[in-house]
């Protein structure tokens, strides 16, 4: 099976990843390129619902985290695929709605 990929914008990469930095500090080496391709995979593929990057960027320190952090530990790199039933906060409807927990 081939992992799909839809990224963000580089602009709204920079900015997520900028933030997972500042939040994670010194507690965690997180590699640009494979959180580049966790997001990407997360995003609208791979049986995964798109995502509106601009609400999750939006959102404030715990929703934004409770998504990316998600993201992280529950991608599977080889398919692609969020496990553990777990779905973001900021997880879009094809009709644009939000489907997690945030309003």
């Amino acid at each position: 099976m081939t992992v799909q990929f839809n990224s963000p914008t580089p602009d709204q990469m920079d900015r997520i990843y900028d933030r997972v930095l500042k939040m994670a500090g010194h507690h965690a080496e997180i590699d640009r390129m494979s959180f580049a391709m966790d997001m990407a995979a997360a995003n609208g593929g791979n049986g995964n619902q798109f995502i509106d990057f601009d609400r999750l960027l939006a959102a404030d320190n715990m929703n934004f985290a409770h998504d990316v952090f998600g993201i992280m530990r529950h991608i599977d790199r080889t398919t692609g695929h969020l496990g553990g039933c777990f779905v973001p906060r900021f997880a879009i409807s094809e009709e644009g709605a939000l489907l997690g927990a945030a309003q």
